[in-house]
């Protein structure tokens, strides 16, 4: 029905975002709120979820993001709040990267994700993401914005954020953890 709103975030809550389209505000569920900036013009992914009691949008800051959200809510038993959760901290490699490893660890690390779900999660779409090869590993505004909502969750105001982030080297096979360390030594030193 939608594939994409062109707007700005008026709101920022803990569970969801306001967005503005041309002067109608509309409630998007988000997996990480705070990665969107307030007033900024964007272009945000939508997905529009209808159950019998509800219809909700999601919105999402990539498609490679809502691609991901669509795959794993096509799990039985997983709905959007999990698929939510698993996408509020970690990456689309990161996510295949466990796939790929059948690694059930990974998925059972979120809230109402035991072994069964993540056992069902690898069963069904192990081998069935396919991104391209440039997608696959995480780029490095991707890696960026994951590092500084590491540090804003951690209390960081934004100009100590733009202070370790500044010049901070990122590529395909620096972790995100150690990315996050540098940001934080640097914050140490300051």
């Amino acid at each position: 029905m939608y594939s994409y709103f062109k707007g700005q975030v008026s709101e920022i809550h803990a569970t969801h975002i306001v967005f503005e389209v041309n002067n109608i505000g509309y409630y998007l569920r988000v997996p990480n709120p705070y990665q969107f900036e307030l007033n900024t013009n964007m272009t945000i992914y939508l997905h529009y979820h209808v159950r019998e009691d509800a219809e909700e949008l999601f919105g999402f800051a990539s498609k490679e993001a809502r691609d991901m959200f669509e795959n794993l809510i096509s799990v039985k038993g997983l709905g959007p709040k999990g698929a939510l959760a698993i996408l509020a901290s970690s990456t689309a490699s990161e996510i295949v990267n466990a796939l790929d490893s059948s690694n059930t660890k990974f998925f059972s690390q979120f809230p109402g994700i035991g072994l069964k779900l993540s056992q069902q999660i690898i069963l069904d779409l192990k081998g069935k993401i396919n991104f391209d090869d440039d997608s696959k590993t995480p780029k490095a505004s991707e890696k960026l914005n994951s590092v500084i909502l590491a540090l804003k969750s951690l209390g960081y105001n934004s100009q100590e954020i733009k202070f370790a982030t500044k010049d901070l080297t990122l590529n395909e096979t620096t972790p995100l953890s150690d990315s996050v360390k540098e940001a934080l030594r640097r914050l140490k030193k300051n």
